[in-house]
């Protein structure tokens, strides 16, 4: 595969020839395009793409024949540097990096003994009396994530010869595989504190918030650095499992040899074969392999597409120096993110370790080839168009985090420097995307639902919040504004916000929202009426055993879909999934923004 990237104000490429892919089950097989046209019209607006595609046998081999001199500077790459210094301004309030040698686990002492979960200061990092800013590296040795079902044998022989040397290193090697999992564990998990911002009693969270993408973008790149120097080898480049396309909906089987340093063997034995759930309930459902594909690819179009029209609903709230993040998460953390963790996870271990809890989750090393698609779909969104832009606030901007390098180095990191993949020095393999091509479609179109429940089912004004979400919730929800002109909605979206969600954030919680639904036998992810998820892995903090968040939904485009744009109101209907016997929602409104 050669692809040459050159800037240029004219569009090619819309009619590059598809990829086909196979998904057998007990199913037909699929055969997706490689890019859709809407894609390719919206996400190389500013360079001519150019790619001789040899489609084969030879496809499989690409990871290990490719000369990375052509490999494209796409995915990453699309958008201009950005270039900011890295002192906060004046009255400015960005997270700052965690003094380790504060970190402490003691929120975790709540688990009893015996039940696989770290207690006192085992999330701990080494503690450094020096700390290095970062530095792009001087070298540029560029390397392409590839796809983890397309690998060849070769390729994961490396990536078991990695893993295996980590896990071989002393535990108290801030490179180990046991340091690298506590990680993950340390910043999720109540070890830190914003002391180092001036806030010694409130701790750092860096889920549901506009946090998730770059620390999580962070991490991977001194993990990957860190495998690639114990085995000699600076192009190596972590897999993804590429759950949204159908051919990669099941755990790569590599995974799965008890043999190999990459096994893990608190999975759950009945998904080590199994089509993905990217809608996870808590249980497995009954629907078909073929429901189930069509269902993900409806979930990737929904979370990726219509939920995520601007940053804040892709990337999450705000979360600044001396609050908690209860402005809540972005689109895919919702979901697939936290489903693909719990469906992972063990039902065997008492809080579904080792994927399926934020403490333990850096334990499989499935979890850093998740993370990996997770952090694909980053740049995929920005490929996107439109407000598909990365954040400017400058505390976002400005946030820092500390990791080890490949030389056991601390080194501070800050969130600006992280925008570009190629300016880090990967990208992704160019695989399909079919999801672009899963609009949901509605179950009812222009069913005139909300006038015949007007007196039927209370509007939000008539409704005691909060609310529990012990039963299925149905509330009429009043518009700002209706029969919006195109202009006005390319300029502001509809947007659905369930606020003050208060939920028992020791347990997988989970609840889906529909829009204008009226049966109590609600429609599947592929049919316009479903809105979204709200779900959220197990996790302690400090002295708390609860959480509080907010939800976001796109409804401009699911709203003219439905031909309920007209409307005076909308009916939303939340269904309780998993944990929610003790949530409660503090209120539902429609906004622009």
């Amino acid at each position: 595969m050669i692809c040459i990237s050159t800037p240029s104000p004219t569009v090619a490429g819309t009619t590059a020839k598809p990829f086909s892919s196979s998904f057998t089950t007990t199913s037909p097989t699929f055969s997706w395009p490689l890019f859709s046209k809407n894609f390719n019209n919206h996400a190389i607006n500013s360079h001519k793409v150019s790619c001789n595609i040899n489609v084969g046998s030879s496809h499989n081999n690409f990871v290990n024949n490719v000369d990375r001199r052509d490999v494209l500077l796409g995915l990453g790459g699309l958008t201009g540097v950005v270039s900011l210094t890295s002192v906060p301004s004046v009255g400015a309030a960005p997270l700052a990096a965690p003094d380790i040698s504060k970190c402490g686990t003691t929120a975790l002492t709540g688990f009893k003994p015996g039940e696989g979960t770290p207690t006192g200061g085992d999330c701990c990092p080494p503690d450094s009396s020096k700390i290095m800013d970062f530095q792009f590296p001087k070298v540029k040795t560029f390397k392409v994530r590839p796809a983890a079902h397309l690998l060849s044998t070769k390729y994961i022989a490396k990536f078991n010869e990695a893993i295996k040397r980590m896990k071989e290193l002393p535990d108290d090697d801030p490179r180990s595989f046991k340091q690298q999992a506590h990680i993950h564990c340390a910043y999720c998990n109540g070890a830190y504190t914003q002391s180092s911002s001036g806030f010694p009693d409130v701790e750092i969270q860096i889920h549901n918030s506009w946090l998730f993408f770059p620390f999580h973008r962070w991490y991977l790149y001194f993990y990957e650095r860190i495998l690639g120097s114990l085995i000699d080898d600076p192009t190596f480049a972590l897999p993804f499992w590429n759950w949204d396309t159908p051919a990669g909906m099941t755990i790569p089987k590599f995974f799965n040899d008890p043999k190999s340093a990459i096994f893990d063997s608190k999975r759950n034995q009945n998904h080590l074969t199994a089509v993905v759930d990217l809608g996870y309930n808590g249980a497995d459902s009954n629907t078909t392999d073929i429901e189930k594909v069509k269902n993900n690819l409806a979930i990737m179009y929904r979370q990726m597409v219509s939920n995520a029209t601007d940053g804040t609903s892709f990337f999450g709230g705000e979360y600044r120096a001396g609050i908690e993040p209860i402005s809540g998460g972005g689109s895919v953390e919702q979901s697939p993110h936290t489903p693909v963790h719990r469906w992972v996870g063990d039902p065997r271990e008492t809080n579904g370790e080792d994927l399926g809890n934020f403490y333990s989750a850096g334990r499989d090393t499935l979890f850093y080839c998740h993370h990996s698609n997770v952090d694909r779909m980053w740049s995929l969104w920005k490929m996107l168009g439109g407000k598909h832009k990365d954040l400017t606030d400058p505390d976002w901007l400005n946030t820092s985090f500390v990791f080890y390098d490949e030389n056991k180095n601390l080194v501070r990191v800050y969130v600006k420097d992280s925008l570009l993949t190629t300016q880090l020095g990967y990208d992704y393999q160019r695989v399909d995307v079919p999801w672009l091509n899963s609009k949901p479609v509605p179950r009812a179109p222009g069913s005139g639902i909300v006038n015949k429940l007007i007196g039927k089912v209370k509007k939000t004004d008539e409704v005691n919040f909060p609310v529990k979400l012990d039963k299925i919730v149905k509330v009429l929800v009043k518009r700002p504004g209706k029969s919006r002109s195109k202009k006005a909605k390319e300029e502001k979206e509809e947007i659905l916000i369930i606020k003050g969600i208060t939920y028992d954030s020791e347990k997988y919680v989970k609840f889906d929202v529909f829009v204008n639904d009226e049966d109590d036998d609600v429609s599947a992810p592929d049919q316009t009426e479903f809105a979204g998820s709200f779900a959220q892995l197990p996790h302690k903090h400090k002295g708390k055993s609860s959480s509080k968040t907010n939800f976001r939904a796109g409804l401009t485009e699911l709203l003219e879909e439905l031909e309920a744009d007209d409307d005076d109101y909308v009916l939303v209907t939340v269904v309780p999934r998993s944990g929610t016997e003790d949530l409660t929602i503090d209120a539902i409104k429609i906004s622009f923004a």
